[in-house]
């Protein structure tokens, strides 16, 4: 175990996600729990003993990957941060990733088209101010 991280007990828990065979049925602007890791640095982690985070489905590319916004409780703001208008949440913009549908664990919830919209427009912005 390197400082608080727990990798050891992650690949673990990697290796037996990478099992999964019943891939679920997700769509875009869905909110689910996955299973996002022990990560590097300043990369988001999971929690508890599933390594779970919150992320928001926000491309769909086929029934496997998908790129995903991991979501945090606590309230950001700048560029880099999306928050919600119905949601006590920030999505983090800066870490939007690919994820394999095998780490999805359970449905949350299901962002409105509004707030989407939005999200949408936040991250052009960020893609375009580089």
């Amino acid at each position: 175990m390197v400082g608080e991280k727990d990798f050891i007990k992650w690949n673990n828990k990697k290796i037996e996600t990478e099992t999964i065979s019943e891939i679920p049925f997700f769509h875009k602007r869905e909110i689910w729990w996955i299973r996002m890791g022990e990560n590097i640095g300043f990369e988001q982690n999971g929690k508890g003993s599933n390594f779970l985070r919150p992320v928001l489905i926000f491309r769909k590319f086929n029934q496997r990957v998908f790129w995903g916004i991991p979501l945090s409780k606590t309230k950001k703001s700048g560029i880099f941060y999306f928050a919600f208008e119905n949601k006590k949440s920030t999505a983090i913009l800066s870490q939007l990733r690919l994820f394999d549908a095998k780490r999805l664990q359970d449905k949350l919830d299901f962002m409105g088209k509004k707030d989407f919209g939005n999200l949408e427009k936040a991250i052009q912005k960020l893609l375009n101010d580089f």
